[in-house]
This record gives C-alpha cells, sequence and structure tokens, in this order.
C-alpha cells in the first residue's frame, strides 16, 4: 500500500503541485485551530474537587485543618475509581461547636458538597474520622437536597460509610507515621492507629452480643425491625466491620459507593429492591458489582 507522500509523488505535473499546496494550507489550518482552541478541562472529581473550611474553627490554624482533611481524602480515594455521574464540583468542611457531623442538604442548585464537623481543639483524629464518614456520604451521592436519609435501608449506607471511615483511618496512619503533614510529627500516626483500633473494639464487641459474628442471616432475621431503624444505629456500627472486611479484602469493591441512590426512593425502597437497583447501577455505570453481591449473599437477600 502507497503511503500519502509516495501517492503524491507519483501524480504527474500540476496536479501533484494542487493537492500538496493543499495539504499544506490544511496543515497550517489544523496549527492554527489547535493554537486558538482552549485546552480540554477535566471536569472535577471527588478526589481533585478544591476543598474549603469555613465556620469556627476556634485557635485552631485552618491551613493545620486544611493539611489533614486533604491528607484524609487521599487515604480514602487514592487508587478508587470513582463512577458516579453526580460528584460534586466543591467541598466545603465547616466546623461546629455543637452537634452531630453532618451533610447540609442545602437547597441552593449549587454543585457544592457541604460537610458539617464537631471537634475539639487539634484533634486531627477526629476530624478526620467525621470528614472521612461524610465524604463517604457524598461518595454514595447522598449530597444533594433531594437526599434525606430514609429508612429502611439507610442503615446500610450508614454501615458502608463508617467502613469507608475506619478503612481511612488505618490509611492515613501508615501515611502520617511515614510522612506527617507536620514537621516531626511522626509519632501522631500512632495515635491515629489506638483511635481506629478503639473503634474497631467496640464495634467488635457489638457484633458479638448481637450475634452477627456468629450468623449474619440470622442477625437480620431476628434483629430486622431494630436493625432498619435510620442513622449509624448500634446494627450499623456492628456490620460495619463486615464492609470493612471486603474493603481490605477486595478494594476494587469500593467503587460500587458511587453506584448507591442513583433511583427513585434511594434508601426509601425495601432491601430486596435496593439491592436490585443498586446492582442494576453498577452495571450502568460499569462498576464493580462485587459489594452488592456480597453483602446481598451475607444477609441472605433473596
Amino acid at each position: 500500500m502507497l503511503n500519502r507522500r509516495a501517492f503524491i509523488k507519483s501524480i504527474p505535473g500540476s496536479t501533484a503541485a494542487i493537492i500538496a499546496s493543499t495539504t499544506s494550507h490544511q496543515n497550517r489550518a489544523f496549527a492554527i485551530m489547535a493554537q486558538l482552541s482552549p485546552p480540554i478541562e477535566q471536569a472535577p472529581t471527588l478526589l481533585s474537587a478544591p476543598i474549603e473550611l469555613a465556620g469556627d474553627w476556634g485557635y485552631m490554624k485552618p491551613r493545620s485543618a486544611a493539611m489533614v482533611v486533604e491528607r484524609m481524602r487521599h487515604a480514602c480515594l487514592d487508587g478508587v475509581r470513582l463512577f458516579s455521574d453526580r460528584q460534586p464540583t466543591r467541598l466545603r468542611v465547616d466546623e461546629h461547636t455543637s452537634g452531630p457531623p453532618a451533610i447540609w442538604l442545602h437547597p441552593d442548585g449549587s454543585s457544592l458538597a457541604w460537610v458539617i464537623v464537631d471537634i475539639g481543639e487539634r484533634d486531627w483524629s477526629k476530624l478526620a474520622y467525621q470528614f472521612a464518614h461524610e465524604l463517604g456520604h457524598v461518595m454514595a451521592n447522598s449530597w444533594q437536597p433531594h437526599a434525606t436519609p430514609l429508612p429502611p435501608c439507610q442503615w446500610i449506607e450508614e454501615a458502608l460509610v463508617e467502613a469507608f471511615s475506619i478503612r481511612g483511618l488505618g490509611r492515613l496512619a501508615e501515611s502520617w507515621k511515614k510522612n506527617p503533614p507536620f514537621t516531626g510529627d511522626n509519632a501522631f500516626g500512632d495515635a491515629i492507629a489506638s483511635y481506629r483500633r478503639d473503634i474497631i473494639q467496640r464495634y467488635t464487641a457489638k457484633a458479638g452480643e448481637q450475634g452477627l459474628s456468629r450468623d449474619p442471616v440470622a442477625w437480620f432475621m431476628d434483629h430486622r425491625r431494630e436493625i432498619e431503624v435510620p442513622g449509624l444505629n448500634p446494627f450499623a456500627q456492628a456490620f460495619s466491620l463486615t464492609a470493612l472486611t471486603e474493603y481490605e479484602r477486595a478494594s476494587n469493591c469500593l467503587e460500587a459507593l458511587g453506584a448507591l441512590n442513583r433511583w427513585p426512593g434511594r434508601t426509601g425502597v425495601p432491601i430486596e429492591e435496593y439491592f436490585r437497583q443498586w446492582q442494576a447501577s453498577c452495571a450502568e455505570l460499569q462498576a464493580s458489582p462485587a459489594l452488592p453481591d456480597y453483602l446481598r449473599e451475607t444477609l441472605g437477600i433473596a
């Protein structure tokens, strides 16, 4: 097969000159267009969206708090494929002096995900933990005005994002010991690890008391009315360790969090429908369905 240069040379006389001239003009036109066209900007993701601080941080330096938040975001999301088509373009971390951590579902039409935390003076472990839990809700598409928590399946989301935050604490502790955000503060990585260990020990005790560690199917059948209470209730706390085990065994299953709550009814549908919708959402986004498959089988949901 002849290439274009050989083809032009094989045409006699003026015809070849016309083709060569046309090709030269086209090349110059393409070069001018390339200079005039702005570069294609990638849309922000949950990992790259700008973070701003708001609220009352007391005597804490905002820059220090921002460094902890950014480090925790990377601990949670580095290496995780983000599939959601509903990611915010900005994140706000708002420090309140009272009240529980939450997502503020503000109806202003913006693409800002608004996280509320409530921590003590320079309590970086608590800041990282609270921020990561709420970041998990954002990843699960629960940051827009219509994302009101609803029974009977809100407890599953709470368990999943709690596991997300506990996993993040482990990764933060390791990175802090190796490369702390504050000079000479390597030892604080052990404090973060201890904070995480205390959470796991409390939840492990709950799982044993509730019977979850013995038989998850019987656990769900026997306690279903108590389990399906909205919020991070004691049963959701215990079940978060089941999700955590799977996160640490197969990290690719985390991408399924981005497929949550993309259907009418969100967590307000029965658990059987919730898992069917979640699996269908994973298929639509081409995210791994490993997590809903595993949890559905673990709980014996048909």
